[in-house]
């Protein structure tokens, strides 16, 4: 039992795994869930997370939750960077407290300290944090006042600047100082009671540090304080952690598969795009190997969109800054923009946004009921001021080109339109080789939205139902949403698991009002349409890099830039390859034939390199017979295939966009 509690006479009665059940009066959460404090590492009570130590009171509905759970790997990740900053502590002194919560498959915690950490550094934390773990050390909650917690942590300069913040404006702050009540957690000899460090903390945490079963440190870093280039730069350590450690091997695991599938490293080596110094930060070039995979998507893109009925347009890449005025964006989204240009006595800026465009291609005429739903898709480049700490790769770019459409309907049509464009997304993705989904609802920021609670209520409403049509699970996104309209996200979980935000469809409500958006109904009123954002790649530039990693590289046949290699056993044998060559070509395959002076196993080796999905060898006894030796990607073969049925198992493996 985990009880710290004094037990007396009286009873309770709590719900428990959805039963009545009567307790004494002192009983802790723990000791109602028979918890050993490893599987069950914490306790629901009413819905709020507690630890085991939390004593029950009157008609509490009590729930477990296990270390297993996402909940519970967060609460062990956040009680793990408290014994990090411990170990940081004893072995530096001098080092002051930023914040540390759990984050997707770990931690972090800050440090300001007088040298940035050394990789043996990390050595020495870890070693000091398996000590920690194996003396038990309690984790023991206690609240405290502003000024109590002020005097306690006086030296703490960082962990002063939060006590005021109850809760503060970045979600890692709320895990250290909550809302409402301060508290402080103190870890304790477990043999002797005696404190053997503190912090501010909100919790839940695990009850000691026996709880925590396998954790590692993975690298160091700066991070600016709070997240602003404003304020001092500190050192951020990372580490993960698992409620076993065969589940941090799988982890480790993914992470050195997902290393090798790194698609900053890929493209460089198979010569798909750059990032030139000239051109700054998140500014990407693609060469032509990767023009062709990129035209290729688009060019599939585009059919789509055609067969489902929309409409191409096109909108410059600068605009005067009243466009972003009448739109919100200069409200909402400045940050994220580049800064004004001044021309002819005017501010132009760099559009970070194509929709208020399009609303004003809906403005320029008039518009009937029977033109609706109308279905406007652009390729549109787009500008936005990503943090220098935050621009990687493809996946986080400066300059993006995204496949937008804007879809104006009326609010009969707005449920079946949705209900169309979310399963038109996710056949489209299909189509690209991904069909692990879930679906994320992010919902109204309370300090950060336009227009009317009941348009939002609505909205969202509308989306959840539409999102449950599809039968996959549903997660929800609080004050996710963007400022004009709740969202759906399309998430995808790639080849090793990992999950990737794609495709959002957005409800929106305001931006047809602000703009004065109007049709003409059926009975000759006005009326304003409903508009519905929707990006289905999100952009061009992520989905390439998430589409790298996907196949680490090895696209399938119909994306592959190259798609077959002509390798000539002699070069008396190349003019019959590049007659196939030309057959094929003549039925829409990619292919190039080696003429370089290297030996024919050299050719192979650089067409494996280049993961050239297939090669056509031909020789002597090739030639005499009107054949080819066929090998594949894997590094199979099959010897005089008939010229012909090459060609049309390759023209087939495309058309049906398998992967070989």
């Amino acid at each position: 039992m985990l009880s710290k509690g004094v037990t007396v006479s009286a009873e309770l009665r709590i719900t428990l795994a959805g039963a009545e059940r009567v307790v004494a009066a002192g009983t802790t959460a723990g000791d109602a869930l028979e918890a050993d404090g490893r599987t069950v590492i914490a306790a629901r009570v009413n819905g709020e997370a507690r630890d085991l130590f939390h004593e029950v009171a009157e008609g509490d509905v009590v729930e477990p939750i296990e270390v297993s759970s996402d909940e519970g790997r967060a609460i062990v990740r956040h009680s793990t960077a408290h014994v990090m900053a411990q170990a940081v502590q004893e072995l530096f002194p001098g080092a002051k407290l930023g914040i540390g919560p759990p984050v997707d498959n770990g931690f972090y915690y800050d440090f300001d300290v007088e040298q940035a950490f050394h990789p043996d550094d990390l050595k020495r934390v870890e070693k000091r944090m398996r000590e920690i773990v194996k003396q038990g050390q309690l984790f023991s909650r206690r609240a405290v006042s502003d000024d109590e917690a002020r005097e306690e942590l006086a030296g703490e300069p960082y962990k002063l600047e939060l006590i005021g913040l109850k809760g503060g404006s970045l979600e890692e702050e709320s895990v250290e100082v909550g809302a409402g009540q301060l508290t402080i957690y103190d870890n304790l000899d477990p043999k002797t009671g005696e404190l053997c460090w503190k912090d501010l903390c909100r919790g839940p945490h695990v009850p000691s540090t026996r709880s925590i079963t396998a954790f590692k440190l993975m690298r160091s870093g700066g991070a600016y304080w709070r997240g602003s280039e404003k304020n001092p730069q500190l050192q951020r350590i990372y580490g993960t952690a698992w409620e076993s450690r065969d589940k941090q091997d799988d982890y480790l695991k993914m992470l050195e598969e997902a290393e090798k599938r790194d698609h900053r490293k890929l493209g460089a080596e198979l010569d798909l795009f750059s990032f030139p110094d000239e051109l700054g930060s998140g500014l990407a070039v693609f060469h032509p190997k990767g023009g062709v995979i990129r035209r290729v998507m688009e060019d599939y893109s585009r059919r789509k969109h055609e067969e489902a009925g929309y409409e191409f347009v096109n909108t410059p890449h600068i605009t005067k800054e009243k466009l972003y005025q009448v739109s919100g964006h200069l409200d909402w989204y400045r940050d994220g923009m580049f800064p004004p240009m001044e021309l002819e006595g005017a501010r132009y800026y760099l559009k970070p946004m194509n929709c208020p465009m399009h609303n004003l291609i809906f403005r320029a005429r008039g518009r009937s009921y029977r033109e609706l739903p109308l279905r406007l898709f652009e390729f549109g480049t787009v500008y936005r001021y990503e943090k220098s700490g935050v621009v990687h790769g493809l996946t986080r770019v400066r300059g993006l080109t995204q496949d937008d459409a804007h879809i104006y309907c009326t609010r009969e049509e707005m449920r079946d339109e949705l209900a169309s464009l979310l399963r038109f997304i996710l056949d489209l993705l299909r189509d690209y080789g991904l069909d692990d989904f879930y679906l994320e609802l992010s919902t109204k920021d309370p300090e950060k939205f336009v227009g009317s609670d009941d348009a939002w209520e609505e909205a969202t409403q509308t989306l959840r139902e539409v999102a449950e049509s599809e039968h996959l699970e549903l997660v929800l996104d609080p004050g996710g949403a963007a400022f004009y309209g709740p969202k759906i996200s399309v998430q995808v979980r790639d080849a090793i698991g990992r999950t990737w935000q794609m495709s959002t469809i957005q409800l929106d409500f305001n931006l047809p009002e602000l703009f004065e958006l109007e049709y003409q109904a059926a009975d000759g009123t006005r009326k304003q349409p409903v508009m519905i954002h929707r990006a289905l790649f999100g952009s061009i530039e992520r989905f390439f890099g998430v589409m790298v990693e996907h196949y680490a590289g090895a696209f399938p046949p119909w994306l592959a830039p190259v798609q077959v290699a002509g390798i000539p056993i002699a070069d008396a044998h190349i003019p019959y390859l590049q007659d196939v060559a030309k057959k094929l070509r003549e039925r829409g395959i990619r292919v190039e034939v080696d003429t370089a002076d290297d030996r024919m196993q050299k050719k192979i080796r650089n067409a494996q390199k280049s993961k050239v999905p297939f090669m056509l060898l031909a020789g002597d006894d090739d030639i005499a017979n009107g054949a080819v030796s066929f090998r594949y990607r894997n590094g199979e073969q099959k010897n005089g295939v008939p010229v012909e049925e090459a060609i049309a198992e390759i023209v087939n493996a495309v058309e049906r966009r398998v992967q070989v």
